[in-house]
C-alpha cells in the first residue's frame, strides 16, 4: 500500500497538506478494498482538475461484488473503509462494468500557490 500512496502523492504534490492527507486516505481505502475483497486485474486512476480544484479517484477491478457501508463497532478492526470514503469525499459511487466494477470518489481540494 505504501507504493500506491507514494505514487498518488507524487501525482498530487500541488495539493494543500490537509487535502493531500484526505485524498491519500481515500486512495488507500479504495486500493485496500481491491487487495482485500476483489479480483485482479485491477487499476487505480487519479485525475485532478484545476478550476475548481477537484480530485477524482477510480478503483477498477474484476469482481462483481459491490462495496457496502457497514457500521463499525468501537472494537471492530475492519469495516470502516467505505465509511471513511463516504465521510471524506464530496460524493462516491459504483459503476458496474461488463467484467467487474469501478468504485469512484470525488473530492474538492485547494491547490497551493
Amino acid at each position: 500500500m505504501a507504493k500506491v500512496r507514494r505514487w498518488a502523492q507524487s501525482m498530487l504534490c500541488e495539493l494543500s497538506e490537509d487535502d493531500l492527507v484526505d485524498v491519500l486516505l481515500v486512495v488507500s481505502e479504495l486500493a485496500s478494498n481491491v487487495f482485500d475483497h476483489a479480483r485482479f486485474p485491477a487499476r487505480l486512476r487519479l485525475r485532478k482538475s484545476a478550476e475548481p480544484c477537484v480530485v477524482s479517484i477510480v478503483a477498477e477491478d474484476s469482481s462483481p461484488d459491490l462495496p457496502r457501508l457497514r457500521p463499525a463497532t468501537p472494537d471492530s478492526v475492519r469495516s470502516r473503509g467505505m465509511v471513511i470514503v463516504e465521510k471524506l469525499s464530496e460524493r462516491w459511487g459504483v459503476v458496474r462494468r461488463l467484467t467487474g466494477k469501478s468504485v469512484w470518489a470525488v473530492m474538492p481540494c485547494a491547490a497551493i500557490s
